[in-house]
């Protein structure tokens, strides 16, 4: 299956918000759209994503669907990535192999075998499947994958987290979502949590259910971001060294820029009061370690604040310092 993970690790996308450290998707080729969960975007009207093929970017929250927990994102610039088939005509059977991928914990890439289990958990007049696929907080949203490569389901971490259980939504009703947004076109849409029926922004009377009267929210609803106090110092920070602040953001309090060929990680922790900036520079060699462990240590012993450090095979220069000191100048 190693071919089927490398096609899927080419359309999974990496999702971020200001309140959502990480969470999945997969773009499907057939409706130039990405899928996740719901959950993962909600209050959003655009959110950040980026893959393996797909340069970091503002994707616009399309379409809501509280019900399934489904969204739907449409790209802000072209893409070329492969086409990935969904699977909403044969059901899967117990014992079937199953593959799950995603970006958990926010990390880059994950996949993870299992077997589809004889249980399902029924939900109202749905259902998931169930799965010993090992997920993880950020699996969430993404695509429960057969032996031959097709979309089987939508993978729902928040269900129930417990060790070795997963769940995921079927592909049929992934289907019959994706075909009643397609009716709309360019506007957004929302499933109708009450009545379950999809309504068009143009068809929204105020913000309620032209169907049964309901209450219904449209992505254009959600309140932009605006950060306050010590965060809008550092997004300050970051305009002026020319990172746009929405693409850096990565969850409540979070950051993460390119410079050059460093990866930088900002967190502000809130409760203590502390700014830290780690700089992911470059890997340690494989010869000559004496030498730059020395020089290392050298250059810590003269720098002022700035601190080098080894993690794993990364080597990372990192500073600290207290909200109470940061300003836009002495942050730069």
């Amino acid at each position: 299956m190693q071919d089927i993970v490398e096609l899927y690790r080419r359309v999974l996308i990496q999702i971020a918000t200001p309140y959502n450290m990480g969470g999945t998707g997969f773009y499907l080729a057939d409706y130039q759209l990405v899928v996740t969960n719901e959950h993962l975007v909600r209050d959003n009207e655009e959110v950040i994503v980026e893959g393996e093929d797909l340069s970091r970017q503002l994707a616009h929250v399309v379409y809501l669907d509280t019900y399934y927990d489904l969204a739907f994102l449409r790209l802000s610039e072209p893409v070329d990535l492969p086409l990935v088939p969904l699977q909403a005509e044969e059901e899967p059977k117990p014992g079937d192999r199953l593959l799950a991928v995603g970006h958990p914990f926010g990390l880059q890439f994950s996949n993870t075998f299992g077997a589809l289990s004889n249980e399902r958990r029924e939900q109202d007049d749905y259902y998931y499947y169930q799965h010993d696929a090992a997920l993880n907080p950020g699996n969430s949203g993404g695509p429960l994958v057969n032996e031959v490569g097709q979309v089987i389901g939508v993978n729902a971490f928040d269900i129930a987290e417990g060790h070795d259980l997963g769940f995921a939504l079927p592909a049929r009703f992934l289907e019959e979502s994706l075909q009643a947004y397609a009716r709309y076109g360019d506007q957004t849409a929302a499933r109708c949590f009450s009545c379950r029926r999809v309504v068009g922004a143009d068809e929204r009377r105020s913000h309620y259910c032209p169907h049964c009267g309901a209450h219904l929210v449209l992505p254009e609803d959600a309140e932009e971001y605006e950060p306050i106090g010590t965060p809008y110092t550092v997004e300050q920070m970051l305009t002026a060294q020319g990172h746009p602040p929405k693409l850096a953001r990565r969850g409540p309090n979070n950051w993460e820029i390119q410079e050059g060929s460093a990866r930088i990680i900002i967190s502000y922790h809130e409760e203590t009061g502390l700014i830290t900036a780690d700089a992911h520079l470059c890997n340690l060699p494989s010869d000559k370690l004496t030498e730059l462990y020395q020089f290392l240590l050298r250059e810590n012993y003269g720098e002022d604040g700035l601190t080098f450090s080894v993690k794993g095979r990364d080597i990372i220069l990192s500073v600290l310092i207290y909200d109470r000191y940061l300003m836009v100048e002495s942050g730069q």
